[in-house]
């Protein structure tokens, strides 16, 4: 299950990573040329920030619901 997500700051990415951190699953984030572990401070910053950039939840639709609620401040709504 994935959502669209905009960091348009360190402290974003930041707070992104430990928000990922917190969860048991595995979390993985996107651009249009990377894919990389969602909970790793220094491969985030492979990602092009220009544009949202992909979260994708290897979980359960509770989880995911979880996740995204407590996310809702970087998600890109209306994609």
């Amino acid at each position: 299950m994935e959502f669209q997500v905009r960091l348009t700051c360190v402290q974003d990415v930041l707070d992104f990573v430990t928000l990922a951190t917190s969860r048991p699953f595995p979390i993985s984030v996107g651009d249009r040329h990377h894919r990389v572990n969602g909970k790793s401070f220094m491969e985030m910053f492979c990602l092009d920030y220009s544009a949202p950039i992909t979260a994708c939840l290897d979980c359960t639709r509770e989880e995911f619901e979880a996740f995204r609620a407590d996310a809702a401040r970087f998600e890109v709504k209306g994609r």
